[in-house]
């Protein structure tokens, strides 16, 4: 394991950032991308925390890119509270092939979204970022500051900058019109509802289905793309649910927010631990021909642990409840 130096950092007066009014249980909540892996997790968090009225619609109901029915949507329904998790995501094969997409259909999802929360009067909005729009070559751990202080990394960049478009617009609409808007940057997640798509999927799943298929076929090795040496740091969706909810209560600052673990594991370490919840007996084999990404990627989370709040799931714990949903909702060689 590879494990982030803890490191203290000065902020101000950190209860000016914290606010007494929560979300009432009855309020409206619109959950902007309600199906997919955040979306879904957030729904889960308020309905354990005993929120009774929250809003959903299906991509069919209403296409996000289009911004005539956005504005229809926030005109008709009013929201209270936008948790915008909405988004095109993928690994790094996806966001080489398709960055067009990535960059077009993010800036108009968070754009529409956001510009009829501030014409409907939303009382406030968390924005899903991500850890991706930190430097390439950020000093590890990544803190807060470290936006726009270097080159990004280039397998992924069109969908970074969507996303720091939406901090800059969420801030931009704070500052302009006293909007309560924030934004958190989530490290790489993983969990129920995940995208296990071995063309767009992210790392995590990717694995977890590349390790079940190899073991069902029972072939002798499992190849993984790049060296095995890069060190990521992985959150439980869940847990992050549980932050989004937590800040929606607790914080109204323009100041970006990470979210994590703080704690890195390498690919191959992560590769063993699928292997071993898998149940797979045959060898893994790395490709050193593919990109590894960014060497070393791990979020700095001493301004969210001074708030108040802390991951809790266990790495090995989480693939394991990952996994277990994964084979209830594979069959045939797709997910049910």
């Amino acid at each position: 394991m590879f494990f982030a130096k803890k490191m203290v950092l000065k902020y101000g007066n950190i209860m000016n950032s914290q606010v007494s009014n929560r979300m009432d249980k009855q309020a409206k909540i619109y959950v902007a991308g309600h199906r997919g892996l955040v979306g879904s997790a957030i729904v889960r968090a308020l309905e354990k925390e005993g929120y009774t009225n929250l809003l959903t619609v299906t991509r069919q109901a209403v296409d996000l890119l289009e911004q005539r029915a956005v504005a229809d949507f926030f005109a008709s329904e009013k929201p209270d509270y936008v948790f915008l998790a909405a988004a095109k995501v993928g690994g790094i094969l996806a966001n080489s092939t398709a960055p067009a997409d990535f960059i077009y259909e993010n800036l108009m999802i968070e754009t529409n979204i956001i510009h009829n929360a501030w014409r409907n009067k939303v009382q406030k909005l968390l924005f899903l970022g991500s850890s991706c729009i930190y430097p390439q070559m950020a000093e590890q751990p990544i803190k807060e500051e470290s936006l726009l202080t270097g080159p990004l990394e280039p397998t992924n960049d069109a969908y970074a900058i969507a996303k720091i478009a939406g901090i800059k617009l969420c801030q931009a609409y704070n500052q302009q019109y006293d909007t309560k808007y924030i934004s958190v940057m989530p490290t790489n997640l993983y969990g129920p509802n995940d995208n296990f798509n071995l063309q767009t999927s992210h790392v995590l799943p990717a694995l977890i289905r590349k390790f079940h298929e190899a073991k069902v076929s029972q072939a002798p090795f499992v190849t993984i793309w790049g060296t095995g040496t890069p060190v990521r740091e992985f959150l439980y969706v869940d847990d992050l649910a549980d932050a989004c909810v937590y800040l929606m209560n607790h914080y109204e600052d323009s100041k970006i927010i990470n979210i994590g673990t703080g704690v890195g594991i390498t690919i191959q370490e992560l590769a063993t631990t699928i292997k071993e919840v898998t149940g797979y007996q045959g060898d893994i084999c790395f490709d050193p021909s593919k990109p590894d990404g960014t060497p070393v990627k791990i979020n700095d989370v001493t301004y969210i642990n001074s708030l108040g709040w802390t991951a809790k799931t266990n790495l090995h714990i989480g693939i394991q409840a990952t996994y277990e949903w994964f084979c209830q909702n594979y069959k045939n060689g797709v997910l049910v």
